[in-house]
């Protein structure tokens, strides 16, 4: 994630570490599952959803070694996500991260496997790691919002709604429901997820990040699509004009490429509004990294 503060690229760096001690080790049974889980989490990824974590503590002043298990928690299921996302039975990538996909450096059985794996130990952090030191209230509240952000009802059910979408038209309504629940699920949980561990969070705080958090993730879908279109596959480390060839429904399919640039910036600008009075200047930052990221 090139281009970024020193602040940020710090997290970046704890998040990593984090993740490098909280996996299982490559030697450790069953060796196969354990290195595959770590080829899918360790190997490169911008982790914004992570730094969403720790950006949204800090403007809460939420000291960052509390925010460790969350920040790595919610990077778990993203990248379950991604491994399930990538098997012949859904997008059939072979590239994810300028790497192989799972499925394609392992077996598919295999990427089933690191996926599931990914997402039990995201939640048995969440609910037992000590480091998490928060109030038991406080950590059942992050459990369920990240079971309710990854579930049926928001993440899964986006992909979902994308699956049924393929060849199929969707109006501009239908597809934000889908990235609502697809991409924007996690995003705006990484965000809740640092607020549950403030102790001094009041109600118009939560509603201005909620709403930066719906607009972020918004914006991060429609970027990805613009990608899709317009980045190259080195850069994206992934093949681009992906979505086109697989028939799914985009904004720029639907709307245009012109208009989906319009509406990037219109989110962008929102979720900047959002913050208005809060001292976030790492959540603006990463605002204004979702536009202009060319990954």
């Amino acid at each position: 994630m090139s281009g970024i503060s020193e602040s940020l690229r710090t997290y970046q760096q704890r998040v990593d570490a984090t993740l490098e001690r909280v996996l299982p080790a490559a030697n450790v049974m069953p060796v196969r599952l354990h290195d595959a889980m770590r080829y899918s989490v360790l190997e490169g990824g911008k982790r914004v959803r992570p730094l969403l974590v720790y950006a949204t503590g800090e403007a809460l002043g939420v000291a960052p070694e509390v925010l460790d298990i969350p920040a790595v928690s919610v990077e778990m299921i993203h990248a379950y996500s991604l491994v399930h996302d990538d098997l012949p039975a859904m997008d059939d990538d072979d590239l994810r991260r300028g790497k192989p996909s799972c499925h394609r450096q392992f077996d598919e059985a295999t990427a089933i496997l690191v996926g599931d794996a990914l997402q039990a130990q995201a939640f048995q952090l969440l609910a037992s790691a000590t480091e998490l030191d928060v109030p038991a209230v406080q950590r059942l509240r992050m459990v369920q919002q990240l079971g309710r952000a990854a579930g049926s009802r928001g993440m899964v059910g986006g992909q979902a709604i994308d699956l049924d979408a393929v060849g199929h038209s969707l109006t501009e309504i239908e597809l934000e429901n889908m990235h609502i629940h697809k991409t924007g699920a996690l995003i705006r949980c990484s965000v809740l997820l640092a607020a549950y561990c403030s102790t001094r969070l009041d109600e118009s705080q939560l509603a201005k990040l909620d709403h930066y958090a719906k607009c972020i993730g918004l914006a991060f879908q429609v970027q990805d699509d613009i990608l899709d279109v317009e980045g190259d596959t080195d850069t994206l480390g992934k093949m681009n004009g992906a979505d086109a060839a697989a028939g799914k429904p985009t904004y720029p399919s639907i709307i245009g490429i012109a208009a989906a640039k319009k509406k990037l910036h219109t989110l962008h600008d929102e979720a900047v509004r959002a913050l208005d009075g809060m001292n976030a200047d790492l959540l603006l930052e990463i605002a204004e990294f979702t536009v202009k990221r060319l990954h």
